[in-house]
């Protein structure tokens, strides 16, 4: 079993989840599997930092032995009761019984729910600070990246910061760090989990961000829990993050739409030439044959959203709805937004995408397009005038 040494003496006994698919229920798809990284400091005092999903406990403790066959964990610390972090807990505490827990006082809420009241817990607090010898561990509250009972870990002597989920991302593969990937891969997974996850969360996570800013700790390695360790650059990522969280867009466009005969289709190939043709980069998604977690990375820095439905039951299509539901719990802000959509003998879609618009917070910026059967001729050119006009307006 290979050993994966973080820094020296710290070491990371994670596992690689290769074949998972679907994460957060179906939320998220995972198309390059996933990885749950746990962290294990060897000091006078030794601390695991985060554990793993419960199914691979077993591989992790494996890990742990290796490095350790004959001493005992004297702590975990756990940064999140999620239970990909936190599963192997009770696993980790019939191996070693006398570990102390530590965590934020909604952790120790959380562990016990799930798990059982009887481990030693000890909560913890932004400043307080867990001495293992020459290392010492720094915590740091972080609630609501992504649930209340968050905290982040930092290790001064090492300039380690452990975030728990903030800068992962769901990606499995052999290497661990972010030198031995493609960043074009690693950029796109990480931006996938900050919009699918973490998106709302934005107006937080810049004041978490500036709030470890002000405390001036130097970072030369950020070790999350999902996917790579950042030790070339980790201001990439925190770059990232700041630029995502600001909703900082680019000229771009992306278009979702749901068809019954193809007249809706028709209309949303035609607007997107109609963009491209004014130079501005334009994505098309079928919603009910796209990966909804996809596209949701694709609208993250995109400045344009148009959406566009056949009528049905004097409604919008119902994928195309659940898709609009899921993207009002994301809360995006600050996009130029339009409508499009077709209708047989009464309409319907096209009012019912532009009330759910205004109930994500979000402004329509031109006169709907709506077109009766199959668009003629002369309609599909007002179909590319349309995309015509809203790339102008970017």
């Amino acid at each position: 079993m290979k050993i994966i040494e973080v820094k020296k003496d710290i070491f990371w006994v994670g596992v690689i989840d290769w074949n998972i698919r679907n994460f957060h229920g179906h939320t998220y798809t995972t198309k390059r599997g996933t990885t749950y990284n746990a962290y294990l400091i060897v000091d006078e005092k030794i601390a695991l930092v985060d554990t793993v999903m419960g199914t691979f406990a077993e591989e992790m403790i494996e890990k742990i032995k290796e490095i350790i066959p004959s001493k005992n964990i004297d702590y975990i610390i756990a940064n999140h009761v999620e239970i990909d972090h936190s599963g192997a807990i009770p696993e980790v505490l019939k191996l070693f019984p006398q570990a102390k827990v530590l965590g934020t006082y909604k952790c120790k809420e959380g562990l016990w729910r799930n798990f059982y009241r009887d481990m030693d817990f000890q909560v913890v607090k932004t400043g307080d600070t867990l001495k293992l010898g020459k290392r010492t561990l720094k915590f740091i509250e972080a609630p609501m990246i992504h649930w209340p009972d968050s905290m982040f870990t930092y290790c001064p002597e090492e300039k380690l910061l452990l975030p728990n989920d903030a800068f992962g991302q769901h990606y499995a593969t052999g290497e661990r760090f972010d030198d031995e990937v493609k960043e074009s891969e690693l950029m796109e997974e990480a931006k996938k989990y900050y919009a699918n996850i973490l998106w709302p969360l934005s107006t937080i996570i810049l004041k978490k961000i500036e709030e470890i800013q002000k405390m001036n700790i130097p970072i030369e390695t950020i070790a999350p829990s999902h996917g790579i360790i950042w030790r070339r650059n980790p201001e990439r990522i925190i770059d990232a993050y700041i630029s995502w969280a600001n909703n900082e867009t680019k000229k771009k466009v992306v278009i979702v739409y749901e068809t019954m005969w193809g007249a809706t289709e028709k209309m949303g190939r035609r607007i997107a030439e109609g963009i491209i043709s004014q130079g501005i980069e334009t994505k098309l998604f079928d919603v009910t044959n796209a990966d909804r977690t996809e596209i949701i990375s694709e609208m993250l820095d995109a400045k344009g959203f148009i959406f566009g439905s056949s009528t049905h039951d004097n409604d919008m299509l119902p994928t195309l709805a659940g898709f609009l539901e899921f993207l009002k719990g994301l809360r995006p802000k600050n996009r130029i937004v339009s409508v499009f959509g077709s209708y047989g003998w009464a309409g319907g879609a096209v009012k019912a995408i532009e009330d759910l618009v205004k109930e994500i917070g979000l402004e329509l910026f031109q006169p709907s397009l709506t077109i009766q059967y199959l668009p003629t001729k002369d309609e599909l050119d007002k179909c590319f005038e349309f995309g015509e006009n809203f790339a102008k307006i970017l």
